[in-house]
């Protein structure tokens, strides 16, 4: 398979270099032989590991780390206007790329699979990297997670295939052309972005059109927003649907999911014949996760058969439900979950592994925008944990919005009858000490929230230990 790099991608400068969308494209076309450089905020492992494939990566940003023969600089869509480096671009004239052109460069002459949805879209996305890997497929992947196996995020393959991670939350979906489209579920979220439900239909509408012709969409049976939009996608008749799920009409259903502790056991009814396979993270939206990806190999010709064994050998992503570690008797697991559905669904999970010991959730809001819309919604969510630790809401990308707080997710979860504690401290030290002083042999703790809250574990961990 041939590896050519674009010219514009020859000598690419990325801004926010270590980021997770944006080193996975960075590490591929580094491993393409391009002369790769960029920029970070801080140092970091994905950092190093960029160094040692052979980039240049600076820390801070600064107008003189651009250098003056770069081909390109990269950014996402969370780099501000006024970075100096950005600026810098303008002057030399450098042409400025989005992440997602970029990645769609890439895919260029490959059999792209595209993952979809408002949830679960690195998890599935990893879940076929792992097997086709497993099958001597060598693909080529980009994803918005570590594998908990291979431990990165990217890889370049010398297969036909490439999976990618389709982001929607800035409509960067819209520049893939993929020959498979995986929709998971289609949910209201990303409100800085989008106004309403119907925009939200309307962008995943747009992606599905991108589909190349003769090419399928694998799309959610069960989940409404995926089947409002199956229907509004009409008679496209080069456009073949594969439907997947519980429902009695889904063309792969799932006949059962049985939990194993940590694992679960995935009957499905494919093609008239029964496939029953194991996947290695508990919950039931993860078996569905891994029947959406089995779904999707299916129509890439890939034998359902093999694909069904080689998804056992997915082990999980960092930060979805990944076990930190246990002291003291007491197991720290770290979640993702930051949208209230996520939350339900990975407390439902922990809830049905944890038989009768006790959860305890350190849960950090991610953005202001979000927890003005959803705050009611992740505070409910919290009420199925038996006791909650609230922090400060991280920003990320946002600036405050006035009035919006995370006493409103705190307020909601008590009206729901939930026992939540408020930590307002920005010291980890004293966060630590705080659930550490809760937790007792036997219990599981959740830290969860697509902030630092994942720095947490490690924490509580030692000091549980001491």
């Amino acid at each position: 398979m041939a590896s050519a790099i674009p010219a514009a991608m020859e000598r690419p400068h990325f801004i926010g270099i270590g980021g997770a969308g944006m080193s996975g494209i960075a590490q591929i076309l580094a491993r393409r032989g391009a002369q790769v450089a960029g920029s970070d905020a801080k140092e970091s492992p994905t950092a190093d590991a960029l160094r040692e494939l052979g980039a240049t990566v600076h820390i801070g940003h600064a107008a003189g780390h651009l250098a003056s023969d770069a081909s390109c600089v990269v950014v996402s869509s969370a780099i501000r206007t006024d970075n100096p480096e950005l600026l810098r671009a303008a002057e030399l004239s450098v042409p400025v790329v989005h992440r997602s052109d970029a990645l769609a460069s890439l895919m260029v002459g490959r059999r792209a699979i595209a993952v979809a949805g408002t949830h679960g879209k690195t998890t599935t996305t990893s879940m076929l990297a792992v097997a086709l890997g497993e099958l001597g497929l060598d693909p080529s992947y980009a994803i918005g997670g570590d594998l908990a196996g291979p431990g990165t995020n990217a890889r370049h393959g010398d297969g036909a295939i490439f999976v990618a991670e389709a982001d929607e939350s800035d409509r960067s979906f819209h520049k893939y052309d993929p020959e498979v489209a995986i929709v998971l579920n289609v949910e209201l979220d990303h409100h800085a972005n989008y106004a309403s439900m119907d925009e939200i239909h309307e962008s995943f509408e747009t992606f599905v059109g991108k589909v190349a012709p003769g090419g399928t969409l694998v799309v959610s049976a069960d989940q409404e927003g995926a089947v409002e939009l199956t229907s509004r996608l009409g008679d496209r008749v080069d456009l073949r649907i594969a439907t997947y799920g519980e429902s009695a009409v889904a063309d792969v259903q799932v006949l059962s999911i049985v939990p194993h502790g940590l694992t679960s056991e995935v009957t499905v009814s494919l093609d008239g014949a029964e496939l029953t396979f194991t996947v290695s993270v508990p919950g039931r939206h993860y078996a569905l996760n891994a029947v959406a990806a089995l779904t999707a190999g299916a129509a890439l010709g890939v034998p359902a058969a093999d694909l069904a064994r080689a998804i056992g050998a997915y082990t999980g992503v960092k930060r979805r439900l990944q076990l930190k570690g246990e002291a003291a008797g007491v197991q720290v697991i770290d979640s993702y979950a930051h949208h209230p559905t996520e939350m339900v669904a990975d407390l439902e999970a922990m809830r049905g592994a944890a038989a009768d010991s006790r959860l305890l959730v350190v849960f950090q809001p991610h953005l202001f925008s979000r927890t003005q819309e959803l705050g009611k919604e992740m505070g409910q969510a919290l009420a199925l944990a038996d006791a909650s630790v609230v922090l400060d809401i991280y920003p990320a990308r946002e600036d405050p919005i006035p009035g919006v707080t995370s006493d409103m997710i705190v307020e909601a979860a008590r009206a729901a009858g939930a026992d939540v504690t408020a930590v307002r401290s920005a010291d980890a030290a004293a966060v630590t000490e705080v659930v550490a002083g809760m937790a007792k042999p036997g219990d599981l703790v959740l830290t969860m929230g697509a902030g630092d809250v994942t720095d947490l574990g490690p924490r509580i961990l030692a000091r549980l230990s001491s």
